[in-house]
């Protein structure tokens, strides 16, 4: 029985042993249960347009539809409700993670993430956040954002040197959890850090804090390969 105001899960994934690792670790959450699985991407399609959950955890190769298309039909522009969808792949290429995330992704993550990282991006789907993992992060808004091009415009409010030293971190591909650890400072403490940098910023989520960073020069890759 799915508890009142947990958060609603599909799992789309043609292994079941995927999809077995990935509900033993969402249903331990309390606040979040897995309300069915699919083993390929029509299916996936069709169980979210039933039964509308609130995040699809998809994954890019599946057969008659792939991942990718997925997050396009349900969180595209043109999706209609649109659901939430995290991307979770073995595949780590550049060209799946832009389509993705062009196409209304609310995460993209590596299978070797591991358990923790999966449960934060469910929880910032749900509040309106992106999370990438932290493996391609730092490589995908480096290379967006070459040397040369680093003109990222100026806050609309000064940040302070601790906001300074979160958002390096982002853009350096960590987690709130990893955040905090390398900080020592608590997950609502990262979490507050984390809602001025958007305000400062004037940007939606995690990734537009590190492509500011990056953008504006204060990431560097000296700093960004010093990360955990």
């Amino acid at each position: 029985m799915t508890a009142p105001g947990a958060i609603r899960i599909l799992l789309a994934d043609d292994q079941a042993s995927i999809r077995s690792g990935f509900r033993l670790v969402l249903d331990a959450q309390p606040d979040m249960t897995v309300i069915a699985e699919a083993a390929d991407g029509v299916a996936a399609l069709d169980a979210a347009r039933r039964l509308r959950p609130h995040v699809v955890l998809a994954d890019i190769r599946m057969p008659h539809l792939d991942g990718l298309e997925l997050t396009r039909r349900l969180a595209g522009p043109d999706a209609d409700p649109q659901v939430r969808v995290i991307v979770v792949t073995t595949f780590d290429l550049d060209a799946y993670v832009h389509t993705a995330l062009r196409d209304g992704a609310s995460g993209f993550l590596l299978k070797r993430s591991g358990p923790t990282l999966l449960v934060e991006a469910v929880r910032a789907a749900m509040s309106g956040d992106a999370l990438i993992s932290p493996q391609i992060t730092a490589r995908m808004l480096h290379r967006l954002a070459p040397p040369a091009a680093r003109t990222g415009r100026p806050p609309a409010e000064a940040l302070t040197p601790r906001e300074e030293e979160v958002a390096v971190l982002v853009a350096g591909g960590l987690s709130n959890t990893e955040i905090g650890q390398e900080l020592f400072i608590s997950l609502a403490t990262v979490k507050s850090h984390l809602a001025n940098l958007q305000r400062k910023l004037e940007v939606r989520n995690r990734v537009g804090i590190a492509a500011w960073a990056w953008q504006s020069g204060l990431a560097t890759t000296d700093q960004v390969q010093g990360c955990p």
